[in-house]
């Protein structure tokens, strides 16, 4: 019985240590997708937006009429004195201890200079502001999710090439330790090889830990179990076949680059403020309506006092006080031209070293493939001439390092090359 429960204890560990490595083979579509849902940035964003409309929705509720009620009851503890203009003589007037009355009113902006114009058109630009940074940053945590996904493949990759090649220094030990035992090999050959399998296998110890910071790092962007490991796709990976000129992707990023048409937005949103302080010169016109009831006990009832008329109202401080608004308004204008200036040269800056970058990165590509052809035959030849006593152990555990690094190199080389790439579309404004 205890040997059952014992077992019984154990299958549970098991279960719950494999749910807890639960294996997922991701693409890289398939990251994008999960990354953004779960963007706690995209959310921020989405928030934002729905403000920006809420903004909107207010700046057209001004164009409603406004509409009040209001009441007041009196209590007069000392008696007023009241003295009737009515051409009559009394002696001594009403006693009048309390006072009632209510009103309601109504009005109706008819003009203000279109300053409730203005303000719509100003809430909707923010808004389209607002909507296009949240499309900047979104393309933003695109190009993460891809870092990310890269580097996941990169550390993948390198595992694998990193345990091949163990396996090849473990089985070299063994030849060479049969070799020692029967006299024909120096013990200090031996102790190089088995030196450079130790740091094969410090070198996958580090592999692995990067691997495993790889995909919980890709875990948590995407929303999944931090223990998730995860095994990547090489499919959507690839490398494009040719790309647009210089000249095209600077031409791309102007009508593209979501920061471009953010901040031409808020440009056009700074005219219109200085319209709408220019507005406060004009007369405010409105439709007036109200009804007045009151009731002053063994005095005076009124109601159905109903009063229809147009209302004028004119700040005449305005103007005078509205000179430093039109400067601030203005400095304004001045600095988001400024800034259009500015990001128009960063933004030639970005594509010319994303451009640059990218050129170099396939060429380092080509070098590095030129490199592992080398350094395959240059093992060839070693191991040939190794086996033949015609090399030294030394020269081949050398040349063995040589096409370990040659093959991480020419892999990273492709991986790095692919960021690149991915990194120009950002730049120009093509990254979906």
């Amino acid at each position: 019985m205890k040997h059952k429960i014992i077992l019984f204890i154990t299958g549970l560990l098991l279960l719950q240590f494999v749910h807890a490595q639960e294996t997922k083979t991701l693409t890289l579509n398939e990251a994008i997708d999960l990354g953004l849902k779960n963007s706690h940035q995209l959310k921020s964003n989405e928030a934002k937006i729905l403000e920006a409309t809420a903004n909107i929705k207010e700046a057209e509720e001004k164009k409603l009429p406004d509409a009040s009620i209001g009441g007041n009851y009196m209590y007069l503890p000392v008696h007023p004195t009241i003295d009737l203009k009515t051409g009559s003589n009394s002696n001594g007037g009403p006693s009048v201890s309390q006072v009632i009355y209510g009103s309601a009113n109504v009005s109706l902006p008819v003009y203000n200079g279109g300053k409730i114009k203005y303000g719509i058109e100003s809430a909707r630009l923010l808004e389209q502001a607002v909507k296009l940074d949240a499309e900047n940053d979104r393309a933003a945590v695109i190009m993460n999710i891809t870092s990310a996904c890269i580097n996941l493949y990169k550390a993948y990759t390198a595992i694998g090439l990193v345990k091949e090649n163990l396996q090849q220094s473990e089985q070299r030990v063994k030849d060479l330790t049969n070799l020692e035992k029967n006299g024909l090999l120096a013990r200090n050959d031996l102790l190089k090889a088995e030196l450079q399998s130790s740091n094969i296998e410090l070198t996958l110890l580090d592999a692995e830990s990067n691997y495993k910071l790889a995909c919980v790092n890709m875990n948590i962007m995407m929303g999944l179990p931090e223990q998730t490991v995860l095994i990547p796709d090489k499919s959507g990976l690839a490398l494009p076949t040719n790309i647009k000129t210089l000249e095209e992707y600077e031409q791309d990023a102007t009508q593209n680059r979501k920061d471009v048409g953010a901040l031409n937005s808020r440009k056009k949103n700074a005219d219109l403020s200085l319209k709408a302080i220019k507005a406060d010169k004009y007369p405010s016109v409105a439709l007036t309506a109200g009804y007045i009831a009151a009731d002053i006990p063994k005095f005076l009832t009124v109601y159905n006092a109903v009063n229809v008329g147009v209302g004028i109202k004119y700040n005449i401080s305005n103007l005078w006080k509205n000179k430093s608004k039109i400067q601030q308004a203005e400095a304004r204008i001045k600095q988001v031209t400024a800034s259009e200036d500015m990001l128009a040269d960063n933004i030639r800056m970005q594509i010319n070293e994303a451009y640059q970058g990218y050129l170099v990165s396939v060429k380092k590509i080509e070098v590095y493939d030129k490199a592992v052809t080398q350094a395959t035959e240059n093992y060839r030849i070693t191991k040939n001439k190794y086996d033949n006593t015609l090399a030294t152990t030394t020269e081949l555990l050398d040349a063995d390092v040589a096409l370990l690094q040659a093959k991480l190199r020419v892999t990273n080389a492709k991986a790095d090359s692919f960021i690149a790439y991915n990194k120009l579309l950002q730049t120009a404004g093509d990254l979906k």
